[in-house]
């Protein structure tokens, strides 16, 4: 199965790798188009300030513009611990061992607004771009919709889009049987269903930590079913092209 995952705007600092290649991440047809991003983002960090205000940077986050001076230069970490926020905080991916990290790097690929899609243990930079972030001289939905798009039409099997609604807008997933957009919903008294904000990516963690960490490798949406229910998670079809993680509001 694939696993699509959306990042964070904040990462973590440092690492320990060598400094970005763009030639080791995966889906090699991306490297053009990294390459472009990569560029217009050091032009917009020529003007720090300026930089800030097309990043939509607080004052208490500016100092991320910083970060994207040094995105050539800088060590860097395994995408699935660079990024950081709720839904890598409840899956934890540094907690894993090696037999479930291996898993991610297999089925997980995250959405970078300035990568494309990347390899969960892809070594990359910090950096601050978000997928509404305005970039001189490229419009980020337009330079990545086509080229993500045909990287994820191309991969067989199961799709289980986890992303926010903007991401995936930046690199449709393939409308098929087998592709489906997750959504996580509280169930009232009634039956109604009803979107999450608050928990949504808390329950997206605990789920991609589940799979990994049972190694699961459902080929269907059924046996995606099947294995939930064996999980003790209540996972149900949802709307047409969509599946429901079904949750207790606290």
């Amino acid at each position: 199965m694939l696993l699509l995952l959306p990042p964070s705007e904040t990462k973590r600092r440092g690492g320990e790798g060598p400094p970005l290649d763009l030639t080791a991440l995966s889906f090699p047809s991306l490297t053009r188009a990294r390459r472009a991003t990569i560029a217009a983002l050091r032009e917009l960090s020529t003007d720090l300030d300026a930089a800030a205000r097309a990043l939509k940077l607080g004052p208490k986050s500016a100092v991320d513009a910083a970060l994207n001076r040094d995105v050539r230069r800088s060590a860097t970490m395994p995408a699935i611990d660079r990024f950081d926020g709720v839904l890598y905080e409840s899956l934890d991916a540094p907690g894993l061992d090696a037999a479930a990290r291996a898993w991610l790097g297999r089925n997980v690929v995250v959405s970078s607004a300035l990568f494309g899609l990347l390899g969960a243990l892809d070594a990359v930079p910090a950096y601050r771009l978000s997928a509404d972030s305005r970039l001189p001289g490229l419009s980020l939905g337009r330079h990545w919709r086509d080229a993500q798009a045909a990287v994820l039409a191309d991969r067989d099997g199961l799709v289980l889009d986890l992303r926010s609604e903007a991401y995936a807008a930046l690199g449709p997933a393939p409308a098929r049987h087998d592709s489906v957009y997750l959504r996580v919903v509280t169930e009232s008294g009634d039956g109604r269903r009803r979107a999450l904000n608050h928990f949504n990516k808390a329950a997206k963690g605990r789920l991609t930590r589940a799979l990994a960490e049972s190694d699961a490798d459902p080929t269907t949406v059924g046996e995606l079913l099947d294995w939930a229910a064996s999980a003790g998670l209540d996972l149900r079809p949802g709307a047409s092209g969509e599946i429901d993680l079904v949750v207790e509001a606290a």
